[in-house]
């Protein structure tokens, strides 16, 4: 859900990379974060714990634009990818205008994939949305590892709904933007749709 800043005529949206332990959630933020022009990003908070795994969120602030006169305004966070930390996904899922699920092509990694997508789903069961209704995209991270599992099985297990999906190395910025520009462009489409 969108908040609307009357007073400073600026949108802020809401954009959560999703997926699994590990999987590229923070590397993409990371990338995002060094390659964004500092006038355009805000600062990126981390927490993290001694072996440098998220543990509650990442957070970093885009400005993207302007529509109708509003600036637009995009607060990216990723999930933890531990699965015990269920509470902290539920609240970072609350209000949330689109989402990327990053899910890790390693071969040996498809049972935590579907294990986080089945999660995210129920997540957004309880706070009443459904992922039919919410703009988000997949995103194949680590293909360049040798031991991937071809896009094609890996599009059959997670991407029924046929959403937007990208190929992606996020350690060297492969496919990083381009997700992140659908997944914004599916959320302003949705914004604009509202506002006519």
């Amino acid at each position: 859900m969108s908040l609307i800043n009357y007073m400073k005529r600026e949108i802020n949206c809401k954009l959560v990379y999703y997926g699994p332990g590990l999987g590229g959630k923070t590397t993409n933020l990371q990338f995002i974060y060094e390659q964004t022009n500092p006038d355009a990003k805000g600062q990126m908070i981390s927490l993290a714990t001694e072996t440098e795994r998220t543990l509650y969120f990442d957070f970093l602030a885009l400005s993207l634009g302007e529509i109708r006169g509003f600036k637009t305004r995009f607060h990216l966070y990723t999930v933890p990818g531990q699965v015990f930390y269920d509470a902290s996904r539920k609240v970072i899922l609350k209000g949330v205008d689109g989402i990327i699920f990053v899910a890790d092509s390693q071969v040996d990694r498809i049972d935590a994939n579907l294990e986080s997508f089945d999660n995210m789903k129920a997540n957004l069961i309880e706070h009443g949305y459904s992922l039919e209704k919410v703009p988000h995209v997949i995103q194949y991270n680590k293909r360049d590892l040798p031991n991937t599992m071809p896009v094609g099985e890996m599009r059959e297990l997670l991407n029924r709904e046929n959403a937007p999906d990208f190929e992606a190395n996020a350690k060297t910025g492969v496919g990083v933007f381009d997700t992140l520009k659908k997944a914004a462009k599916q959320v302003l489409t949705e914004l604009k749709k509202g506002a006519s």
